[in-house]
């Protein structure tokens, strides 16, 4: 924790060798070229670029370590932690990794600390932002107002990613932290941060405006809104005893059914629009906040960089690098019934056949059954069109298929006329990251009708889900133009007993989010939140260890692998008085 907050603008020091020969007296008065003036950050333009900065930690460049420890690049840690997928590429490469899978979790895990410092360096550069906002003269009041909701929705957001993943964290603003003092910045982690978080959103709520014309990316008042009902979910049911908070469940009510009533949003006609780097499906009507990606990055930022190793291997797009592969378990679950519903309780009893096992030159028919149209947007397999790549040919994009199976992430891969501008890594790319759709606040406001509300009214709302799902218009096509697979959806009648009682409702609401959020790295949050993620994953577990042997003896642990263990090191900084202020989570030494 010692260097918890850093100067927003210490990139811009330079060292500056000043020689005299040839000056006069006046060198002594006047400011060096090259040198960093705190003034520079206390006017308005400075103001802004500070700002500027602050949304730039987004994307989780400049990491504080590897890329993939970005503030919303959660596949490792949302994704391969889960039953949607393994870690993928081949047993050597990246063992930490290896690790978190099988909930080998250890206080040193440099990933895991990785992480901690991105988004405690994003709650550095938005504490700046308001440290600095106060110093500055030629700022209208309202410009102020803004400028201060936009520092504090991001300093809310970067507190909220980190309370998901240890929950016991310290929460830090610009009232904590004294520059002249540097271990102001060892705040404690004993502290419930729920409240704080949500005093963020509140005022960026209050204080926001309903959109920035011409600036996509920033927090308007209806991502606060949404965050803040993303908070209250969060915190809906106990997440080691799945019990519900009624109290909080209310309050996420009310923002959902505002934004819900508002009709500002939509769901895009096509589930695959949500996944398009064309320019007019980026910041669509469905998208309450995205995260910006630059197709023209020439630079180590933007561009989705903290997904750069989860793309298919050697051959395919990117022509590396094989990880974040889904899991066998994943791909069972988009199997339908002959009605076109889901198999919550029986999916994983039998496969989806896939080529495991079987050559590049061997022939090879796709699985006939019938299936959700949502996976093959979802899971690049054999014999199925790649967005506009071709047909994924199998093995040849596969590093290890007998390690880590024969299917490849395709959400986040753009489409070939987006892909390889930059010349330094052909990877980055503009598929932005929407993290915060409408259909989330639809699959929410579902859960919450089930709760304390109606069981029809959750219907509904699935049912609108699956409505877009269903559209033909969006389902993967081979190039004759005919349906790829055997794509069966259909709503859920009003006597289905899906939604027949309370259990049965929550069961087919949880079912649908998987479905629809699969492979975005939200899955094992998700299982933590709603308090069943020890006996998913390890009935998960006991029959994934039958295809994936590594992971033989993998165990998730109930009272602990719900959150992971704060960072030796950030305890060893955060020593004052020869005492640490952090608090390492349970079941962790």
């Amino acid at each position: 924790m010692k260097n918890i907050k850093k100067w927003g603008y210490a990139g811009m020091l330079s060292v500056v060798v000043m020689t005299m020969n040839g000056c006069g007296e006046d060198f002594l008065t006047r400011t060096p070229q090259g040198t960093f003036s705190p003034d520079a950050v206390t006017d308005a333009r400075g103001i802004e670029t500070l700002l500027t900065g602050a949304y730039g930690l987004l994307d989780g460049i400049p990491a504080s370590g590897s890329t993939w420890h970005g503030a919303v690049s959660n596949w490792v840690f949302g994704g391969v932690t889960s039953d949607d997928a393994y870690k993928g590429t081949d047993a050597g490469d990246q063992p930490e990794q290896t690790a978190l899978e099988r909930y080998v979790w250890v206080v040193t895990n440099e990933h895991v600390r990785g992480k901690w410092r991105t988004l405690y360096n994003g709650v550095s550069r938005t504490n700046d932002v308001l440290d600095n906002l106060a110093q500055v003269q030629n700022l209208d009041t309202a410009r102020r107002r803004v400028i201060t909701a936009e520092a504090r929705f991001l300093r809310g957001f970067y507190h909220f990613e980190a309370k998901k993943m240890w929950n016991n964290i310290p929460y830090i603003d610009e009232q904590d932290y004294n520059k002249e003092v540097p271990d102001s910045a060892k705040v404690p982690n004993t502290e419930n941060a729920w409240p704080r978080i949500e005093a963020d959103f509140q005022f960026a709520m209050q204080n926001l405006p309903d959109q920035f014309s011409g600036e996509p990316g920033r927090a308007t008042r209806w991502a606060a809104m949404g965050m803040l009902a993303k908070c209250y979910m969060h915190q809906a049911f106990d997440p080691y005893t799945g019990a519900p908070n009624n109290a909080k469940l209310q309050q996420a009510q009310t923002l959902l059914n505002q934004i819900i009533a508002s009709g500002r949003f939509a769901l895009m006609p096509n589930f695959g629009d949500n996944f398009s780097a064309a320019p007019a499906n980026r910041n669509n009507r469905e998208s309450l906040f995205e995260v910006q990606y630059s197709v023209t990055s020439s630079a180590g930022g933007g561009g989705g960089l903290g997904d750069e190793l989860a793309w298919p291997y050697n051959t395919g797009p990117g022509g590396c690098c094989g990880f974040y592969q889904p899991s066998q378990n994943l791909v069972n679950a988009y199997k339908t019934d002959a009605n076109g519903l889901p198999l919550p309780a029986t999916f994983n009893n039998t496969d989806v056949t896939s080529d495991q096992g079987i050559t590049s030159d061997q022939p090879f028919t796709p699985y006939a059954g019938p299936l959700d149209p949502r996976l093959d947007h979802t899971v690049g397999r054999r014999g199925i069109p790649f967005k506009d790549w071709g047909v994924h040919p199998g093995r040849a994009w596969i590093r290890d298929q007998a390690y880590a199976g024969p299917y490849s992430p395709i959400k986040h891969i753009p489409e070939r006329q987006f892909f390889g501008v930059n010349p330094g890594n052909n990877r980055l790319h503009s598929n932005n990251y929407r993290y915060l759709r409408y259909d989330h606040i639809l699959l929410w406001a579902a859960e919450v009708e089930v709760e304390i509300g109606s069981l029809a009214k959750a219907r509904d709302y699935v049912n609108q889900i699956r409505r877009r799902a269903a559209n033909p218009d969006g389902f993967v096509k081979t190039a004759a133009g005919q349906p790829a697979a055997n794509y069966v959806i259909k709503e859920y009648p009003a006597t289905s007993t899906a939604f027949a009682t309370k259990e049965a409702a929550r069961q087919a609401v949880r079912f649908e989010n998987r479905l629809e959020f699969a492979m975005e790295g939200h899955r094992f949050f998700e299982l933590v939140r709603w308090g069943i993620a020890e006996p998913t994953l390890n009935a998960y577990l006991t029959t994934e260890r039958t295809k994936r042997t590594y992971l033989t003896g993998a165990t998730f642990v109930k009272n602990r692998n719900e959150f992971f263990p704060i960072p030796f090191e950030e305890i060893l900084n955060s020593n004052l008085n020869g005492r640490p202020t952090l608090t390492q989570n349970q079941g962790y030494q």
